[in-house]
């Protein structure tokens, strides 16, 4: 018989279970999307050097949350189809994959954050405060990252089962902890001294480890549809090759906007510094906004890849329609919030003169085709559930790689920085197109042809 967990997935009331999934998920990401903005708040208070210095540090640490991300997906993706196919003891093994390949690849960034983190920041300026400051944060983020790879690794298996009010205790606690030790140890507090850009990245990576502390926790006591079996454990190609076949193309499409970054990065810190802080400050806000719509799609993904694996078509349709709807609502929103009061999202981050005449053109601009990303989203990570990963790195290659930076660089030799911003528009309108033409031939190969053929 299979487990009352199972049944939820496959036999609840889609609009209800996607609710009841995706709801406490987006509090979690809204209480993390916080947090990060919090953090950027208080490092700009600091001053704009700082803010900018996060900013070049982001596309490393973005790449190491492509990796924890990307991994956490590929383990999801297979646990999910596991459980749907009713094979327990084979999803067991998978969760153990999960945990170990978090920490190995937590071993990685640990060298690179010790090896890497100054030549990395050296790369984008020769200001000596800015490359000091950037190079601390780096380090610091890196090095303690071992929290954020096994964050990744238990609220990934927690949502797999469908424990998403697991995971939003998970994020909530460690936002919580990052937010209120932010202050006390960027600005000295309570006791401790003023570390500066320093005591940001320490409130970072210990909130991190708080959450993956309680991710172990509640997968040891209270995950009962999942365990992690440790003793004699082997790593089993098979589930490696299965792990990677959606990890890798995931971690490849979530290393791309680290890459994306590098390249915005240069292109406009030739421009000057603060126009590099506002496309940090729209980073955060973009973060925020899209926080919102992953917690539908992580939801959407655990239900499309379960009844993928139980072969039931018409609730994997039914739940792809309703994340649309309500992804499309989401960014239709955060777009409108960002169009009326740019100028008070700024003040935010305690922006200059320069950094509010370049921003609110530039927030305006960037945020215009919100709607059409969450298409994008939504589909790709309904290919991602069914295991099929690659689409979306294919797609964010082509809009952030190809089309993008090439654009970006383009206007801003003929536009200047008035124009380059329409970069973001355009790229958006050629990924929307991949994207619907990629998951039409894919819904037919992989569902139409095999589950809804009409009868004879």
């Amino acid at each position: 018989m299979k487990q009352t967990q199972e049944n939820k997935l496959g036999v609840y009331p889609i609009p209800k279970l996607l609710r009841s999934m995706a709801l406490p998920l987006i509090v979690a990401n809204v209480i993390t999307a916080l947090y990060n903005i919090v953090d950027g708040i208080y490092v700009a208070h600091l001053s704009e050097v700082a803010l900018t210095a996060t900013t070049l540090a982001f596309p490393a640490q973005l790449l190491m949350q492509s990796v924890a991300g990307g991994t956490a997906t590929g383990v999801n993706s297979l646990l999910s189809r596991r459980l749907g196919a009713g094979k327990r003891k084979e999803a067991d093994v998978v969760a153990a994959h999960g945990f170990l390949l978090a920490a190995i690849s937590y071993l990685v960034f640990l060298v690179l954050g010790l090896v890497f983190s100054g030549t990395f920041i050296g790369a984008f300026s020769e200001n000596t405060e800015l490359c000091t400051m950037g190079t601390q944060y780096l380090t610091i983020v890196l090095v303690g990252s071992i929290g954020s790879f096994l964050t990744y690794s238990m609220g990934g298996m927690l949502e797999a089962v469908g424990h998403a009010g697991l995971c939003m205790t998970m994020s909530a606690v460690g936002a919580v902890t990052n937010i209120v030790l932010d202050p006390i140890l960027i600005f000295g507090k309570l006791g401790f001294p003023a570390m500066g850009i320093s005591g940001a990245a320490i409130a970072t990576v210990f909130s991190q480890i708080v959450s993956a502390v309680l991710g172990i926790i509640f997968n040891l006591f209270l995950n009962k549809d999942v365990s992690i079996p440790l003793k004699n454990f082997r790593f089993v190609k098979r589930d490696l090759e299965e792990i990677y076949k959606v990890g890798i193309p995931s971690i490849l499409m979530q290393s791309l906007g680290s890459i994306m970054n590098v390249g915005m990065n240069k292109i406009l810190i030739a421009d000057s510094e603060a126009a590099v802080s506002v496309f940090g400050a729209y980073y955060k806000m973009q973060t925020f906004v899209f926080m919102l719509v992953f917690g539908v799609t992580q939801a959407q993904s655990i239900i499309v890849g379960y009844n993928y694996g139980a072969q039931k078509p018409q609730r994997m349709r039914q739940v792809i329609k309703l994340a649309l709807v309500s992804g499309i609502f989401i960014m239709f929103a955060g777009t409108a919030v960002v169009h009326l009061f740019p100028e008070k999202l700024l003040g935010l981050f305690s922006a200059g003169e320069d950094m509010m005449t370049i921003g609110a053109h530039a927030l305006r601009v960037m945020t215009m085709p919100f709607c059409l990303s969450a298409i994008c989203i939504i589909l790709g990570d309904a290919l991602t559930g069914m295991g099929i990963g690659y689409v979306s790195a294919i797609n964010s290659f082509i809009r952030q790689i190809l089309v993008l930076l090439p654009l970006a660089y383009l206007l801003m030799h003929t536009a200047g920085l008035y124009g380059i911003w329409y970069a973001f528009v355009i790229s958006e309108f050629v990924s929307l197109m991949v994207t619907l033409i990629l998951f039409q031939k894919l819904w037919r190969k992989k569902v139409t042809s095999r589950h809804e053929q009409p009868a004879k």
